[in-house]
């Protein structure tokens, strides 16, 4: 085809494999008019050299369902399409070679079951049965998924485009994009060095490109190019066919039989960064030089490992380009940015095996204007704007790529492109041991290190165990101190947006499920819902004013939050909304001393008749100004500080003179995980998202559906919420303590109910002041079901493989009647 449209619905640019099958599963919807265009030749950047490896299990639930589809799509494209797609289902095999890593894979093979995964935990003799080429040297154990494969991808590709085609998408090579065009915040097409195309929607598929085009659309697309090493071996005698896919994780190595030959692959601790200063225009089908001596310590590790390679020639040394993210999750789904431009970029070396699912989840994101499921994990709405910045890309890629194959060890953080964003009391936490852990950039005080701890030489770092960990029973201090003193908390990197003007009340009555139509001072806890009453947020609403609110949610969706509201403020509103985070600091000083301790520094009264709680006050503190919210996500007794950056230190150093002496403790967010676990307080993004109804996560005291609709309507969600009341529950989310103290829990650990697996952990953490590990989860329940019979069953939640006994509530386990919160 040469003459290009001067119209199309949908214009998708790039053609490797999720650009041809987002096109694919568009046209399987039934769109007309979709255009796919290939500035060179169709999969000639990243796909024609992908590896080809087909797992199914990823690190969440919807996550794994989309590599799953694409695994069963893969098998059964050869038949629609007539292209060979290599596709074969030998499994695959991961091996540890130490205790920590094994416990990795028994966690992932126990959460492999509550996906429906079929995965089998082996011990070394039977790694080596499965593998028989293997060395055993170190081996602890493995974990073995049938199901997992491997494929040719660049035919997966052109099976995919080849589908496309006859179900009507249009496909463009040597055509290269040149430009976005847009109008009123919303796509309009496209310009190419052939023409200009008018759309209705723009999807970036462009991979290592991705970022280059989402500027020319001023959208933010943070990714970037590292080199990436493999070999391919000369033919060996007698190799079988059939080898499941090998990954030996602490080695940083996989292999995959391939034609009679075996092909290592290796993702290096400290990975090669490409492409900084752009890609060249010819780039197509190109290889990248070799680097021998970056690769030979993986290679002389895999000859000790498969010894066979010991007398294997090495038919083929290659080096091609690969993109990765700042948090080596890929980007999907529609820019925050611009209106219908969607995003499919940067697959971190996953490509192949989640193409299949991400493409046919983004175009029924596009077909319904809003996600088909839960897919926060891969949102691009997850992304601050400065994370497209070059160098910290630059920075950043360094770790991500070798992160794959590192242990995922709870609760670790990134090394690279570490302190941009500071708390005005950072300097003042670090003096005081803080360690630091790092989302959306802000560096946040995780733990804290004791003095007697610092002046015996012990460092605030990490160590890293499946265990608990070194900071511990820090953490079970500073957790008493809230729960039986004092603790003091920096929480200035709250998102924090002000929505004004004379329509706010009605702006926020229609997007808020609670009725926010309060009196000035009073703070309202809330949800937004989507149609289906799924939680696109969780937050709080003050009022400032009149015609003034202050929304206060979490750093890490701060901007997904930002954007839903942007989006629902109707054109002929007087409302707008103003992203103010970095303005103010927030001090929450929390536990039962904290009137104690705050009253002599103000002049207000903190009384629970003058100060109730749900409220806001201005007031004096020290000799600075401070707004006063009483509010609590640790369940106790506490107010929020907000003040100004440039007196936020003077308030800092106030309340420590004041409060040292009578004990108070600083406390890091790993506290206040625990604390809110052990009064079963949500978190957007484990316990509730845009899939959980509201009623079925327990949240239905903070949803009013008979209050007033406002001039703009009645609040989303609410037939949602009327409906579901009508027909029942047909899942509640559960509060879990285990009767053993002594095991760990994190998320995605199963829930077994009466012996059969019913749902899973969303989120877990130690609740110190209970005693044992805690964890909230759903599962699944008849529409007829009382509390009574849900409560009445026998649970246990599988750990590692181990089955352990656990107490259910629906009611929190601590201070069930929130007492506490309201003394």
């Amino acid at each position: 085809m040469s003459d290009l449209p001067q119209q199309a619905r949908a214009v998708i640019i790039g053609g490797g494999v999720i650009g041809c099958s987002v096109a694919y599963h568009l046209a399987k919807l039934g769109w007309q008019d979709v255009v796919l265009l290939e500035r060179k030749q169709l999969t000639c950047g990243t796909t024609w050299h992908a590896a080809g490896l087909i797992g199914q299990l990823r690190a969440t639930l919807n996550m794994t369902q989309l590599a799953k589809y694409s695994a069963e799509l893969y098998g059964t494209l050869e038949e629609e399409t007539g292209v060979a797609t290599g596709f074969k289902q030998n499994g695959s095999l991961s091996v540890a070679l130490s205790d920590e890593r094994l416990e990795e894979l028994k966690r992932g093979a126990s959460m492999a079951k509550t996906f429906g995964l079929d995965v089998q935990v082996l011990t070394p003799s039977e790694v080596k049965a499965a593998y028989p080429l293997l060395s055993l040297e170190g081996v602890t154990g493995g974990v073995f998924l049938p199901k997992d494969g491997q494929a040719d991808p660049a035919n997966i590709a052109l099976a995919l485009a080849k589908g496309a085609r006859q179900k009507g998408v249009k496909v463009f090579e040597h055509t290269k994009v040149t430009g976005i065009t847009q109008e009123a915040g919303r796509v309009t097409g496209v310009t190419t060095d052939k023409g200009a195309i008018a759309a209705d929607f723009v999807v970036n598929c462009a991979g290592m490109w991705g970022r280059e085009v989402g500027r020319m659309a001023g959208v933010d697309v943070p990714l970037h190019a590292c080199e990436h090493f493999y070999i391919v071996t000369e033919g060996i005698a007698d190799l079988p066919r059939e080898l499941p896919v090998l990954r030996i994780p602490d080695e940083c190595a996989y292999y995959k039989e391939d034609a009679g030959k075996i092909l290592l692959g290796a993702f290096e601790p400290e990975a090669k960064p490409w492409g900084m200063e752009g890609i060249a225009e010819d780039f197509c089908f190109d290889q990248l030089p070799e680097d021998f001596d970056h690769f030979a310590p993986i290679l002389e590790a895999a000859v000790a490992r498969l010894p066979i390679l010991e007398t294997a020639g090495i038919h083929t040394f290659f080096n091609g380009p690969e993109s990765f993210t700042p948090d080596d999750r890929y980007l999907l789904g529609e820019a925050p940015e611009l209106r219908n431009f969607y995003v499919a970029a940067g697959f971190n070396s996953i490509g192949i095996q989640s193409a299949g699912g991400a493409g046919k989840a983004l175009a029924e994101w596009m077909d319904a204007g809003e996600p088909p499921f839960d897919l926060w994990d891969v949102d691009i709405r997850r992304m601050q704007p400065f994370q497209n910045n070059r160098s910290y890309l630059y920075q950043r890629a360094t770790e991500s790529l070798g992160l794959l194959y590192a242990d995922h060890f709870p609760y670790r953080q990134f090394a690279t492109a570490r302190g941009l964003r500071h708390s005005p009391l950072h300097e003042r936490l670090a003096e005081r041991g803080a360690c630091f852990g790092e989302v959306a950039g802000w560096e946040r005080a995780n733990w804290f290190l004791p003095p007697e701890a610092r002046e015996a030489g012990e460092a605030a770092e990490y160590r890293y165990t499946w265990k608990r960990q070194n900071w511990f029973d820090y953490a079970a201090q500073e957790h008493h101190a809230v729960r039986q003193g004092v603790g003091l908390f920096d929480m200035s990197s709250f998102a924090k947006i002000r929505v004004e003007g004379r329509d706010a009340e009605a702006v926020l009555q229609r997007v808020c499920a609670n009725d926010v139509a309060v009196p000035v001072g009073k703070i309202v806890y809330t949800q937004w819902l989507n149609q289906r009453g799924g939680i696109e947020a969780d937050l709080t609403v003050t009022r400032l004013s009149e015609t003034a609110f202050l929304v206060i949610t979490g750093a890490a969706v701060g901007r997904r939050d930002f954007t839903w509201l942007q989006r629902h403020i109707p054109e002929d509103a007087h409302c707008i909304a103003t992203e103010v985070t970095a303005a103010e600091a927030v001090l929450c000083v929390m536990g039962p001393w904290a009137r104690h301790l705050l009253q002599p520094l103000t002049s207000a009264d903190l009384s629970g008749d003058a100060f109730p709680f749900a409220t806001m006050q201005e007031i004096e503190i020290g000799q600075a100004l401070a707004r006063a919210h009483r509010i609590t996500y640790v369940g106790e007794l506490g107010w929020e500080l907000y003040v100004s950056v440039d007196m936020a230190r003077h308030v800092f150093d106030t309340i420590m003179a004041a409060g040292e002496p009578q004990g108070l403790r600083l406390c890091g967010m790993h506290v206040l995980d625990s604390c809110r676990m052990e009064k079963a307080f949500r978190h957007f993004g484990h316990d509730i998202s845009d899939e959980d109804h509201v009623l079925e996560a327990g949240l239905g005291f903070a949803v009013k559906p008979d209050k007033p609709a406002s001039r703009f309507g009645d609040f989303l969600g609410r037939e949602a919420v009327l409906r579901k009341k009508q027909l029942g529950l047909s899942k509640r989310l559960l509060q879990f303590k285990l009767e053993d103290p002594e095991p760990l829990l994190y998320h995605n650990e199963p829930i077994w109910r009466d012996g059969r697996i019913a749902g899973y952990l969303t989120s877990g953490n130690y609740g110190h002041y209970l005693g044992a590990a805690i964890g909230l989860g759903y599962i699944a329940c008849e529409t007829t079901e009382k509390p009574d019979d849900v409560l009445g069953s026998n649970y246990e939640i599988e750990v590692a493989g181990e089955r352990v006994p656990a107490l259910a509530s629906l009611k929190p386990l601590y201070d069930p009647k929130s007492e506490r919160v309201r003394g």
